[in-house]
């Protein structure tokens, strides 16, 4: 007993290698840590300090000044409201139906018992390759009605090659008894799926969800392509004009040598950095808020995903 209450002393005392190696370890951890926190925080107080200080590069470290006044200006856009739905809307139900599609013909594909499966899988990844470019995809979609139609943003994104492969991967990493035996009790292919395959692929359906979402709500171009009904418009698209109409302001006043008062003050209230930084934060803000509740399942799905056994 006392032979190995020593043996024990012995391995818990660290040398001065290990607690260089610690304290460097963090030390590095810590650094990446605060390289990859910095730019969120930077924007952040750049959005409320001065804003002439802000264009000039002033604001590094500690904000200045401190207001709100970007913000306050931002939510007076018109149509802001609506068109934040509409972001919400598309992230919601197109993630939903990305997700649920991915995990059905991701399991499909793992069946022996699927009519020509392997040249419907090949079907459906090749579109991975090849893309027949903005012209033709546009006349695709004004044939299929959904210009200025707000299925637009959600159908077209619903079948995932990429999320196929990834869903499939995973679910031929499942021992392939729990089907079997659900199968000899009388499942059929949607019971199985639905009690079986499903709540096991937890992981993979939350790492694509998070994805989905993500691609969802920063998208912009569609809009700009299939709307041209204002109450379609996008979140992104709507602070990107907002944005553009910054910038329209900057070269104006550039062009101007005796721009009126009124406009001189506007551009003391709000210049293009500010503009640019605010709606940078009302973009990103939501992604990450959402992220941490599904951050847990992020890294087992993409590493059982990814890796088959």
């Amino acid at each position: 007993m006392v032979e190995k209450i020593k043996i024990r002393k012995i391995k818990e005392q660290k040398t001065v290698g290990d607690i260089l190696i610690t304290v460097l370890t963090y030390a590095f951890f810590s650094l990446f840590a605060l390289i990859c926190v910095y730019p969120f925080y930077y924007i952040f107080i750049n959005t409320i300090s001065a804003n002439d200080l802000s264009a000039r590069g002033k604001i590094l470290f500690f904000p200045q000044n401190i207001h709100f006044k970007n913000y306050i200006e931002a939510l007076k856009i018109p149509d802001l409201g609506n068109a934040a739905m509409i972001s919400i809307g598309r992230t919601v139900i197109g993630t939903l139906l990305t997700v649920i599609a991915a995990a059905f013909m991701g399991y499909m594909f793992t069946r022996e018992t699927l009519w020509r499966r392997k040249f419907w899988y090949r079907f459906v990844i090749i579109t991975m390759y090849f893309n027949a470019g903005i012209i033709p995809w546009f006349l695709t979609m004004q044939n299929l009605k959904l210009t200025n139609n707000f299925w637009g943003y959600v159908l077209p994104s619903v079948v995932s090659p990429f999320y196929i492969i990834l869903t499939k991967t995973f679910i031929e990493s499942i021992p392939k008894e729990l089907q079997q035996a659900a199968e000899i009790d009388g499942a059929g292919t949607m019971k199985v799926f639905t009690r079986i395959i499903f709540p096991v692929i937890t992981p993979i359906m939350t790492t694509i969800a998070i994805f989905a979402a993500v691609g969802q709500w920063n998208a912009f171009q569609d809009t700009l392509l299939l709307m041209t009904d204002s109450k379609l418009y996008s979140l992104q698209f709507v602070l990107y004009q907002y944005l553009n109409q910054a910038n329209s302001l900057k070269m104006l006043m550039n062009a101007s040598s005796n721009g009126s008062a009124a406009m001189q003050t506007l551009a003391t209230a709000q210049t293009t950095t500010s503009i640019r930084m605010t709606v940078t934060i009302i973009v990103v803000a939501p992604i990450l808020l959402v992220y941490p509740f599904f951050q847990r399942y992020f890294v087992k799905g993409i590493m059982i995903g990814a890796v088959k056994g």
